[in-house]
């Protein structure tokens, strides 16, 4: 059995709404074992013996849609990527970075070489800060997520590839679920 943790894209928020302890249920209909939820924003963590992450989203994707009528984008990603993903933040350490401002964007796809250089021209008109490295932006938003012009939406548009936010606490705590699930 692998562990998986997938990251549900816009879920409670803006309508679309899906309970925490439904979520559990609906992947557990699937077959998948050690189904733990962590917070409203659809993060779930998850054991099967299938390896496609491809095909597991796309399973997930079908059932949340059969059950709820929602289309709803699904990421996976495995303990050792998100272990990955924590040690490579170049913005960790920094001096003056408050790391309640770092989220990590993560990227359905790896986006072509030819956007991300387009991309730095129209991330000029934000103060804030962001590293892509592979299938992930890292971004330092000093005055707030909430503020910044690099948002999911902005980040989709220009890099074509469906992308869903997670702030720099819920990753490590993501990995401590993962590391420990148990817990």
């Amino acid at each position: 059995m692998r562990t998986f943790i997938s990251l549900l894209r816009g879920i409670n928020v803006g309508g679309k709404t899906i309970r925490m302890a439904d979520l559990k249920s609906l992947y557990e209909s699937l077959g998948f074992s050690d189904v733990t939820t962590y917070i409203q924003s659809g993060n779930v963590l998850f054991a099967t013996a299938k390896r496609d992450p491809a095909a597991l989203c796309a399973s997930i994707a079908a059932a949340i849609k059969k059950k709820t009528g929602l289309d709803v984008t699904v990421i996976i990603r495995q303990p050792l990527e998100i272990a990955a993903i924590i040690k490579r933040n170049p913005f960790i350490g920094r001096r003056g970075v408050d790391e309640t401002k770092l989220h990590v964007t993560f990227l359905k796809e790896q986006p072509a070489a030819s956007l991300v250089k387009a991309l730095q021209p129209l991330a000029t008109k934000s103060k804030d800060e962001y590293a892509i490295i592979g299938k992930e932006i890292y971004l330092h938003c000093p005055t707030g997520y909430g503020k910044t012009l690099l948002n999911n939406a902005f980040f989709e548009k220009n890099l074509q590839t469906p992308a869903t936010t997670r702030n720099w606490n819920t990753v490590n705590v993501l990995m401590e679920l993962a590391a420990n699930p148990e817990k």
